[in-house]
């Protein structure tokens, strides 16, 4: 770096063009290094142009890491705690942010891009970019002494269920039955931890939904892919700045009911939504599919009515409506750089307060060989039966 091209000089071009919006020129930081009363060589310039380019476009120095094929995750805990996931587990980089100062405004000029705010009275932000990339940034003291940021890089293509048959990830043994289970319309919900590939998996179920059928989708922020025609994607908005604007999961899945859907997809359950999904799938609206946050296909009832009762859904009838509405449950697990499908269950009622999973197959890690339970199997292919039939 050149002598002249200190931090002091690039804090404080860096300022100016903050405040005077746009493309970052030869002739915008040239102004820019005059109005500081310093003077720099065209070499100099050129460096300064350049470094400011990457740290004021897109998500600055970070970006390029963003853009590595096949990354997941980008983690900043710190200044030089940089991580990045490409897949198998977060690795270490090289790589330097500067001070906590250059950390906490990069998160809060990404979040200004997302259309929020991040400061000392909104000490944390949740937000989705431009590029379809998702941010959760924390200033502190909340995040103790250093600006915290948390990047999820969303699939740029789909997989085809085929390939994550080849891959392993969907079991030979049990990929005709979940292919059969989505042309037959059952209701299933896929369940498993974060990153799990519980996105994955649903993108790759709705390729094999029919070209004649309409699927709407609701999400969070927008994350699956699906390879089919006739696909509507609506996601939900967070309030702006001044508090309005905001659009709800439970505001795009009644809309979607409004839309004709054959399919009716919500993304990720994490509220008050479970109510009006599983209203839905209990009135006539076959073949809908969502994932859901759980440890266990066990857990799985518990984690439904946990959501219920934010929608001031007693336990009763969240088990009640979680039993007719869903015919199966799939469940992802990961162990280390392996991910795939570890357990295949379906509900059933016991008792008036409680719903138990009955496993159809099942095996210990993505790695291993599975076992079937033939009563189970033998329960749900009468289930795909009856669809079929309808």
């Amino acid at each position: 770096m050149s002598e002249w091209l200190d931090a002091s000089l690039v804090a404080d071009v860096r300022k100016t063009l903050l405040d005077k919006p746009g493309p970052v020129t030869t002739a915008a930081v040239a102004e820019a290094v005059q109005r500081t009363g310093r003077v720099l060589g065209s070499s100099a310039l050129l460096e300064l142009v350049t470094r400011l380019s990457a740290q004021l476009s897109g998500a600055g120095p970070l970006q390029s890491v963003l853009e590595v094929p096949g990354t997941t995750d980008v983690f900043v805990n710190g200044p030089r705690e940089i991580f990045a996931d490409t897949g198998d587990g977060p690795r270490l980089l090289d790589l330097s942010l500067g001070a906590e100062e250059d950390v906490r405004s990069l998160a809060v000029r990404l979040a200004a891009l997302g259309g929020r705010r991040l400061d000392d009275s909104s000490p944390y932000v949740d937000v989705r970019l431009p590029d379809g990339v998702r941010m959760n940034a924390i200033v502190p003291p909340i995040s103790g002494d250093t600006t915290t940021i948390s990047f999820r890089v969303p699939k740029r293509s789909g997989f085809p269920y085929s390939q994550l048959c080849e891959e392993g990830f969907v079991p030979d043994e049990i990929s005709p039955l979940i292919a059969e289970a989505v042309t037959s319309r059952a209701n299933i919900l896929i369940s498993g931890g974060t990153g799990t590939g519980k996105t994955v998996l649903l993108g790759a179920l709705l390729s094999l939904v029919e070209t004649i059928q309409r699927i709407v989708i609701v999400e969070d922020s927008r994350e699956l892919i699906v390879t089919h025609p006739h696909t509507v994607q609506l996601a939900a908005r967070q309030a702006n700045v001044e508090g309005g604007g905001e659009v709800t999961l439970t505001d795009l899945v009644r809309n979607a009911l409004r839309m004709r859907p054959d399919r009716l997809v919500v993304g990720e359950c994490r509220g008050a939504e479970v109510r009006d999904m599983l209203t839905a799938l209990n009135t006539g609206h076959e073949g809908g599919c969502a994932t859901i946050h759980a440890n266990t296909a066990e857990a799985v009832p518990s984690r439904v009515a946990a959501l219920g009762a934010l929608a001031q859904m007693s336990p009763d009838a969240v088990y009640s409506q979680f039993s007719t509405a869903i015919d199966l449950v799939i469940h992802l697990r990961r162990c280390g750089s392996e991910r795939g499908i570890t357990e295949l269950a379906i509900p059933t009622r016991v008792g008036a307060e409680a719903v138990v999973m009955e496993p159809v197959w099942g095996r210990p890690s993505p790695s291993t060989a599975g076992t079937v339970n033939r009563r189970a199997l033998a329960r749900f292919e009468s289930v795909l039966e009856q669809k079929s039939a309808q």
